[in-house]
């Protein structure tokens, strides 16, 4: 997924894993340096993208290993020794989005692929913060999501159509940088660059506060849990998000004339009914 991502969406997975610059005590300090003077530079080789891959890994091993370790202190060495052996520093992606999924209380089974968990996870923020919203922000929400239903706005009714996976194609995209961004903005101070949210603007400032305040809760548990999700859950949000922009690059292309996005075999532009191929003036 790195090697598809935009320069600018890397350059936000470089503030999770190094804190802004700052660093963090779980990341080797050159490490730090080198994701940050990708950033700067706006250039990352593939043995760059390979390194964060391998960081996001460690920081996901932190946590999935702080499992196996409690359910070691909790019932003694010897048979459970040899029943979990000794964690790697880090782990397979598709364990750490199981691991941000359970955290997050997100229904998984052993079957479900990695996309799908992602899915799961941005739903169930999505969710989780829509309880926190206005009448009115829960309308903006709704309009943007393409869905026109007012009786919706009742937070179990708008949970269960979640749940359900009822939001498909574009709006899934929607779903995805809405949530992504409102997790930059909170916990980066800065969200998406312009060009990726530029017509979801309104909606997404909605859901800043809303996400907050699952955020806050969420870091409240990290905290008594493991640091690490502070790096593993935007990651892995933030990764679930370029996972759906790279979908909808490859399955829809932007008219010439207005710029709206339209499945890639139409012939005529939703918005302004214009042919595909007709260039702005």
């Amino acid at each position: 997924m790195l090697r598809h991502g935009d320069p600018e969406d890397l350059s936000i997975l470089v503030d999770y894993l190094t804190d802004k610059g700052e660093g963090r005590i779980m990341l080797d300090g050159d490490v730090c340096k080198r994701l940050v003077a990708c950033q700067q530079s706006n250039r990352y080789e593939a043995v760059d993208l390979n390194l964060m891959a391998l960081e996001i890994r460690r920081f996901g091993g932190n946590t999935v290993s702080n499992l196996v370790r409690d359910a070691r202190n909790a019932v003694g060495f010897g048979l459970l020794d040899r029943l979990l052996p000794d964690m790697e520093s880090s782990v397979d992606y598709g364990e750490i989005v199981r691991d941000v999924a359970s955290h997050l209380k997100v229904p998984t089974n052993k079957n479900s692929s990695v996309p799908t968990i992602e899915d799961g996870i941005l739903r169930k923020i999505l969710t989780d913060s829509y309880e926190q919203m206005s009448t009115e922000e829960k309308k903006v929400l709704l309009n943007e999501l393409g869905i026109h239903d007012m009786s919706l706005l009742q937070p179990a009714a708008m949970a269960a159509m979640i749940a359900a996976g009822k939001l498909g194609g574009f709006a899934t995209f929607k779903l995805a940088t809405i949530v992504a961004n409102a997790v930059a903005k909170v916990i980066l101070g800065k969200g998406l660059p312009f060009v990726a949210v530029g017509s979801l603007m309104r909606s997404i400032s909605v859901l800043i506060g809303p996400v907050g305040m699952v955020l806050t809760g969420l870091w409240t548990i990290a905290d008594m849990a493991s640091p690490a999700y502070r790096v593993t859950v935007p990651c892995v949000v933030h990764l679930a998000y370029m996972r759906q922009k790279a979908l909808h690059k490859a399955t829809n292309s932007a008219c010439g004339a207005c710029g709206a996005d339209n499945p890639m075999d139409a012939k005529f532009c939703s918005e302004c009914g214009k042919p595909m191929n007709d260039k702005a003036a």
